[in-house]
């Protein structure tokens, strides 16, 4: 169903010509208004009924919300123009940004994959002291409570409570792990409170390796979280003992995770196509170098990811080299579409050299307060925002800048994942060149808008092209697009795209590499001793580096651009050996004249029949063993066959 943008011009603080936004986009757009939040809410509740619109306000979603509710209706989309586009002092056309913008939310949203989570209010705090005594009063009534006190507590401790609200035991907490509803967790010196008697509380006895199961986990401990990137992990809520208002955050935080919760599913797994092992041989590990939950462990031959665990960073999914990985909300392919999308309408709109900036929850907050207090985005900033920055790796940088952006910026918030960010806009750099992609780190909305209107973009490419396929294949594409007169371009360490150096003295073409390597870019000829190779499928993983005896290959990180990267080519070739009976051609003919040297004056080869076999094919081979005098697997000689005559020798009435 086509849809209608339903604009409003803010109290006239900002210009909409609607008739030109229509014809440039596209789409219908109807006759800005002024207050449609609130005089002329009306004109929403209509749109809302008619069930087509997009509602150009997204400031005052909740009074959107709350009116489709009461009209029983399900909410609009809705759709920024004014932050992001029309206020801004930048005296330059705004249209062309506006009319991206809403090619941008026209584009269907692929469905969210999630899958339950349940928590039943099964709660561990792990403390000591009246921080955690408080917090566990506090949240009795809500959830089922156990307080784990960390520290040797004797047998009449005189502060404990003699209250059976919650369960307190102590212990030392060795190990943790899950996330919320399934946390498992591992504890030594475990004792219990005995019931049981007049007197003080008692303490059952001491037991090592105790293992319970909780749904939420409390830590005020004050030290070493439990888990790397503590704040990613669902479920795990840790404060300082010494901060009432942090301990109270995690408190009432605590006491709202009880029912059935909506686990994004983040990314989409391809083992087959993973790199990270042949043979117990280790190749990539770039997925669990970057992941910063450790989601991600070794599973065999490729990994596995917790989708519990994973917090959707997209950092596995930019660096991954062959797809195994992707990020899967949204898909990558939705991803490409909307930078194409928004460089396609800009330029359609007649725009010229547009700057796209991707930037996080935290990035769109900056816009908004530069748009009201400062000077807004520079007209020709789009901006496109992500829930995971990290998953905005170079392919879909270069994605934006074939697509006719002059440059793309990434503003990083407090929760970006910087090290992954960093590595692929090295890679972009050095595929795009240095003026093409930069960071922009500051939290000051001013700062923001001084580097945007200071900052200067190279002219973008001559044509522009939207190239399909997998990362790698867009990558590809849009390299060659950006570098039309290039044919090698070097990348840094660790680029997913190189070739394979084979030094030729030391490689005895023994191809153990070719059964390794998991992209198929290392081959064979199976009618002569070659090796080759194809260097567009080149993951540069390492395996076949790491499993080759004689440490003769090397890997070169570099981008071929040219029609030969698409086509396998030999490294290494030697004349084959001709089998010294029948003729046929086998093996390598260097490799069975030296083992043949070598074997000459050991005392099993001293026979040269016995040495000539080595220089036999398989089936002369055989045949050779079969009949020789001292074949090895030749037995006693069989025993002859009885017959009538011999059971009719033996009787006696015969």
């Amino acid at each position: 169903m086509a849809k209608t943008l339903i604009t409003c011009d803010c109290a006239g603080s900002q210009r909409i010509d609607s008739d030109a936004l229509a014809e440039r986009s596209g789409s219908a757009v109807a006759p800005p208004c002024s207050a449609l939040c609130t005089t002329q809410i009306d004109r929403a509740a209509k749109a809302l009924t008619a069930g087509d619109a997009i509602l150009c306000c997204t400031q005052e979603e909740r009074v959107f919300t709350e009116l489709a509710e009461e009209l029983g209706l399900p909410p609009a989309p809705l759709l920024d123009l004014r932050d992001r586009a029309g206020w801004s002092d930048d005296p330059r056309d705004k249209l062309p940004k506006m009319s991206a913008l809403a090619a941008e939310a026209l584009l269907d949203a692929p469905a969210e994959k999630t899958i339950d989570v349940g928590s039943e209010g099964l709660c561990l705090i792990v403390g000591r002291g009246p921080a955690a005594l408080e917090a566990a009063a506090q949240l009795k009534d809500h959830l089922s409570v156990t307080l784990l006190m960390d520290d040797a507590v004797t047998k009449a401790e005189d502060n404990l409570p003699e209250v059976r609200d919650f369960d307190l035991i102590s212990g030392k907490l060795r190990r943790a792990k899950g996330a919320l509803g399934q946390f498992e967790v591992v504890i030594d010196a475990l004792r219990q409170v005995d019931p049981r008697g007049r007197g003080p509380l008692n303490w059952t006895a001491p037991r090592d390796g105790a293992r319970s199961q909780c749904d939420i986990i409390i830590d005020l401990r004050g030290e070493t979280p439990l888990f790397p990137a503590h704040e990613k992990r669902e479920g795990y809520l840790r404060a300082d003992p010494g901060h009432p208002p942090a301990v109270a955050a995690a408190v009432l935080a605590a006491s709202h995770l009880t029912g059935t919760f909506e686990q994004p599913l983040y990314v989409r797994t391809e083992p087959l196509l993973c790199a990270h092992s042949r043979a117990a041989q280790t190749g990539c590990t770039n997925c669990l170098d970057l992941c910063p939950t450790g989601a991600i462990t070794p599973d065999g031959d490729h990994v596995a990811i917790d989708p519990m665990i994973c917090a959707g960073c997209g950092a596995c999914s930019s660096a991954c080299p062959s797809g195994a990985i992707s990020y899967d909300a949204p898909p990558v392919d939705f991803t490409m579409r909307r930078v194409q999308t928004l460089a396609r309408a800009y330029l359609e709109a007649g725009g010229e050299a547009p700057r796209l900036m991707v930037h996080d929850a935290h990035g769109a907050e900056m816009i908004r307060l530069a748009a009201r207090h400062g000077r807004g985005l520079p007209a020709d900033v789009v901006p496109m925002e992500l829930d995971a920055l990290a998953a905005f790796g170079h392919a879909e940088a270069l994605a934006a800048l074939a697509a006719g952006f002059a440059h793309v910026s990434l503003l990083l918030g407090p929760k970006a994942d910087r090290d992954a960010i960093e590595t692929q806009t090295a890679l972009v750099r050095a595929i795009a060149g240095d003026a093409r992609m930069s960071l922009i780190d500051t939290p000051d909305p001013e700062a923001l808008t001084d580097i945007l209107y200071d900052g200067e973009a190279p002219a973008p490419v001559a044509q522009p092209v939207r190239p399909m396929g997998s990362r790698r294949q867009i990558a590809r594409q849009a390299a060659r697009a950006l570098n039309p007169e290039a044919e090698v371009l070097d990348l840094p360490e660790g680029a997913p795209y190189g070739a394979v150096l084979v030094d030729k003295d030391a490689c005895t073409l023994c191809l153990s590499c070719v059964s390794l390597c998991p992209s198929g870019a290392l081959g064979d000829n199976p009618d002569l001793p070659q090796l080759r190779f194809q260097e567009d499928a080149c993951l540069q993983c390492g395996l076949c580096a790491n499993v080759c005896p004689e440490d003769a290959i090397t890997l070169a990180p570099r981008l071929d651009l040219t029609e030969a990267a698409l086509s396998q080519r030999v490294l290494n070739e030697e004349e084959p050996f001709a089998c010294v009976e029948c003729g046929s051609l086998f093996g390598v003919k260097s490799t069975v004249e030296k083992i043949t040297d070598k074997l000459r004056s050991h005392s099993m080869f001293a026979d040269e029949a016995k040495l000539r076999m080595i220089q036999m094919c398989d089936d002369c081979r055989i045949n050779a063993q079969y009949h020789s005098t001292n074949n090895p697997m030749t037995g006693n000689e069989r025993p002859r066959p009885r017959t009538t005559d011999d059971y009719l020798s033996k009787r006696r009435d015969h």
